[in-house]
This record gives C-alpha cells, sequence and structure tokens, in this order.
C-alpha cells in the first residue's frame, strides 16, 4: 500500500493516514479482506512513530472500516460495495460533511463551485464501478 503524507501539513499525520486509507479503499484500490501494513512497518515506512499509525487504525476501527486483531492484524472491513451503512454511519458522516461546508462558505467558495467541486471528486471514486445507490 502506497501512502502519501505531508509531514508540513496543518493535518496532523495519523488523520492523513486515515484519510488516504479511506480514498484507496473508495477508489477500489483496497478492497474488504485486504490486510494494511503492521503499525510497525507503516510506521517504518514513514518514518514515523509507529503510535502515531496505532491512532489512525484505531480511528478507523472505531469508525468500522477496518477490524483489528493480533492474529490478522488490521484488515480492510468495508468497501464500496459492502451494502448499505451501519445504523448511524450516514448521521455522523452527515456532521463532518456540515463542517466541510461550513468551511467553504467561511472561505467564500460559492454553492456551485461546492457541487461542482463535490461532483468531480464522487465522479474519480465512481469512475472505475459504479458505487451501489
Amino acid at each position: 500500500m502506497l501512502l502519501t503524507i505531508d509531514l508540513d501539513s496543518e493535518v496532523p499525520i495519523y488523520q492523513q493516514i486515515r484519510d488516504r486509507v479511506v480514498e484507496a479503499i473508495a477508489s477500489g484500490d483496497l478492497e474488504a479482506g485486504s490486510a494494511l501494513p503492521s503499525t510497525r512497518q507503516l510506521g517504518a515506512d514513514l518514518a514515523i512513530n509507529f503510535h502515531t499509525v496505532n491512532k489512525a487504525y484505531d480511528l478507523l476501527r472505531q469508525q468500522g472500516i477496518i477490524r483489528i486483531n493480533r492474529k490478522s492484524g488490521a484488515v480492510v472491513r468495508r468497501d464500496r460495495r459492502s451494502g448499505p451503512p451501519e445504523p448511524g454511519i450516514a448521521q455522523e458522516w452527515e456532521e463532518r460533511l456540515r463542517t466541510l461546508l461550513a468551511e467553504a462558505v467561511v472561505q467564500g467558495i460559492r454553492p456551485d463551485e461546492v457541487l461542482g467541486r463535490s461532483s468531480a471528486v464522487l465522479e474519480t471514486f465512481a469512475s472505475s464501478e459504479e458505487l451501489p445507490t
């Protein structure tokens, strides 16, 4: 798994790792059942502390995206073909979306531009295979 993080970004490294894993799953690069590198291995690959990777993995686990156990390590639990979301997920996602949209409004991005950019990004995830409805 190839992840790119920006050590100079204002976004915390653990959040960048979490986001890149979610994007890899959404784009089809990782599927349900795919094993993720161990926290120590990914930490070494990225030249960061493995506790930072552990924090990202724990966040993904809490969100139901991966499962972690001692025998198999971290494994993708859900992908784009996993069916409807679990109860409460859509509401949690909408709360995060609300904050993102608020940031766009505060920065002066027009609603039509927000919709256009959102559609373009969503298309990058739907391009290789149609998302379930």
